[in-house]
């Protein structure tokens, strides 16, 4: 990957941060499109303030069912529906946006289809460059990750907690931190600079989904008493 110079980072910086923060909740493989739904309801009830739904093992049809579904249920809420990987399902539904990882399309196209109004997010893994490379090519946020032991993902590299730290002082868009997070370990990533958690097993693995977005959006309620912490004044 080719070294991103200091000009160029400072150009990039120039355009408009997208307000990314909160709960990102990453929806659960499954072929029950009701349960699906009723899921995510209870995590949008609760303050989930992004989805991303994620599917790894359905058919075509069923997959746009689903993706057809949970847009017009986070229409509801006003919160915005990111389809992983797919950017013509993404067009087809009127999601808000994708989630590329390091296999898929490359930003210039997802943005050629999709537009400037779309949201456009890409896996960085633990590589400071990478994320800022996509700031600079056109990405709405980075994620990095993974934190500690993912149940939903096996084949992750781990990602640092100062990585955080590190990506506060060189990009400007929002950070995404991903990876095994819960409601016990969640604010120490908050705290060391990650705008939105992105989680997945621990929210809809939970015996009470609603209560359990409520955790974690109360901490970033509890962030927010230290302004100093915060980068949407950057």
């Amino acid at each position: 990957m080719r070294t991103v110079s200091r000009n160029e980072i400072k150009r990039c910086s120039a355009a408009p941060r997208r307000e990314i923060t909160g709960l990102y909740a990453i929806t659960p493989d499954t072929g029950d499109t009701s349960h699906l739904v009723a899921m995510t309801w209870r995590a949008l009830a609760g303050g989930a303030r992004l989805v991303q739904y994620r599917s790894k093992t359905l058919n075509e049809e069923l997959h746009r069912e689903q993706a057809r579904s949970l847009a017009h249920l986070c229409r509801r809420f006003d919160v915005p529906l990111l389809i992983n990987d797919h950017i013509d399902l993404a067009l087809e539904v009127g999601a808000d946006g994708v989630h590329l990882g390091r296999e898929d399309a490359p930003i210039s196209q997802a943005r050629l289809k999709l537009g400037h109004e779309k949201i456009i997010g890409i896996s960085c893994y633990n590589e400071l460059e990478s994320a800022i490379e996509a700031e600079c090519n056109g990405a709405d946020y980075v994620a990095f990750g993974a934190f500690f032991n993912s149940v939903t993902k096996t084949d992750t590299v781990p990602a640092s907690i100062d990585l955080l730290r590190q990506g506060n002082l060189e990009i400007r868009i929002p950070i995404v931190a991903i990876g095994g997070i819960n409601s016990d370990n969640a604010l120490e990533l908050i705290s060391a600079g990650a705008d939105a958690v992105a989680v997945s097993n621990a929210l809809f693995g939970a015996r009470d989904i609603r209560s359990e977005a409520a955790k974690f959006s109360g901490l970033f309620k509890r962030q927010s008493f230290h302004p100093s912490l915060s980068r949407t004044s950057q």
